[in-house]
């Protein structure tokens, strides 16, 4: 995860990611807050109730990941 100010708060994430939870590894220590997973299969892009970083999946979707 890179970098982002607050008004560009926006990750991109694969099936590589999954299962998705924020705070990312490697967040900068500003960013630390509890552990939430997230289910961006769902719609394809989900928001963090904590930080409102929004991520948005793209790329093949796994089967038979609930």
């Amino acid at each position: 995860m890179s970098t982002l100010n607050e008004k560009d708060r926006e990750v991109a994430v694969t099936a590589h990611d999954l299962p998705l939870h924020c705070p990312r590894p490697g967040a900068p220590l500003w960013a630390r807050h509890p552990r939430v997973f997230l289910d961006v299969l769902k719609n394809d892009e989900t928001i963090c109730p904590y930080c409102g970083t929004k991520y948005r999946f793209s790329g093949e979707k796994p089967k038979g990941h609930h």
